[in-house]
């Protein structure tokens, strides 16, 4: 019988005068698959939570108002589905990580289309990412490339990144569909140009290791360095990086992150037991925590809807989330 866990903490923002009461709901669903090892999670076209099911081999939908949840069985066995995207039309875009191909799901019809990676640069696809032009970008990590599907025609490109083991990572497009990236193996971030693919790589601060990352706006990338246990934003014009340290310390491992519609910035802290949801308003540079219920069991992803919640696949305790987040304004 699947369990619904619901936390609700209210957080106040004290230190500063007239400041908005944080509200914060998170509410998990226990997956249908023991084990199933949630990796990433996406919002669906039609607003559904939907996640990778890595050792399930399917992809899996929650319906967040009726906790129905519904699984996609992948026609390859081991296949490792580990990153997802929706389209426009509702398909999901997955990479299969332990299989070397570019998935997509028609959730209509179940049926599952498979774009081969022949080249063996790209044996573990990583993070997905569809550009406005339709075509798909992904990093993988292991073969320490960047590629891209055109589905129109089932035509794979794959570029080196410069930097020798560089362990590409989470990926992001600005307003341009310009593709930006996450150096995990070193210290940096890398642009992507979507007619040549050349890159051109961003210099993060000594022992940096950015993990994810997520556009704040066309100049301004915020990411999670998972090594160092900072928040860092990065200004793309003129390259500056600036950085506070994550309340967990310099051993909370910092992992997946989002940013809502308001500009403020959403993490959890990996390293950290249980692993927290942390709050970052870059208008005050005030930061807010939670504890995931269940723990969390490292919180690899977190994607915003529009209407301001947050979907999380908690991989190591095999549920998934949605964090209800609501402001009052403080009294005095």
């Amino acid at each position: 019988m699947r369990k619904l866990v619901i936390a609700s903490l209210i957080l106040c923002a004290a230190a500063v005068f007239g400041a908005a009461n944080i509200h914060v709901s998170i509410h998990e669903w226990d997956l249908p698959t023991v084990n199933s090892r949630p990796h990433d999670p996406a919002v669906g076209a039609d607003g559904a939570l939907w996640y990778t099911a890595q050792q399930a081999n399917a992809i899996g939908r929650l319906d967040p108002a009726s906790g129905e949840i519904k699984q996609f069985a992948l026609k390859t066995p081991h296949s490792g589905p580990h990153g997802l995207v929706s389209d426009d039309a509702g398909n999901i875009w997955f990479t299969a990580n332990y299989a070397g191909y570019i998935g997509k799901l028609d959730p209509k019809t179940g049926t599952v289309t498979e774009f081969k990676i022949n080249d063996p640069r790209g044996k573990d696809p990583h993070t997905p990412i569809i550009a406005p032009d339709g075509r798909v970008w992904f990093t993988v990590q292991q073969g320490n490339v960047v590629g891209v599907l055109d589905p129109k025609n089932g035509a794979i490109k794959l570029a080196d990144v410069p930097t020798a083991h560089a362990l590409p990572y989470g990926i992001v497009l600005d307003s341009k569909g310009t593709p930006y990236f996450c150096e995990f193996g070193s210290n940096k971030i890398a642009r992507i140009d979507p007619a040549t693919m050349q890159m051109h790589e961003y210099v993060l601060p000594e022992g940096a290791r950015p993990r994810r990352l997520r556009m704040a706006n066309d100049t301004t990338i915020y990411y999670s360095d998972f090594q160092r246990g900072y928040l860092g934003r990065l200004d793309l014009a003129s390259s500056v990086v600036k950085e506070w340290p994550s309340p967990g310390g310099p051993q909370s491992q910092p992992y997946g992150i989002a940013i809502t519609g308001d500009g403020v910035v959403w993490y959890s802290e990996s390293g950290v037991k249980p692993n927290t949801l942390v709050r970052f308003d870059p208008k005050t540079g005030q930061f807010q925590k939670w504890n995931i219920p269940s723990g969390g069991g490292v919180v690899r992803n977190m994607v915003a809807t529009n209407d301001g919640r947050l979907y999380l696949a908690c991989s190591g305790v095999n549920k998934v989330a949605v964090a209800q987040i609501a402001a009052t304004r403080a009294s005095g």
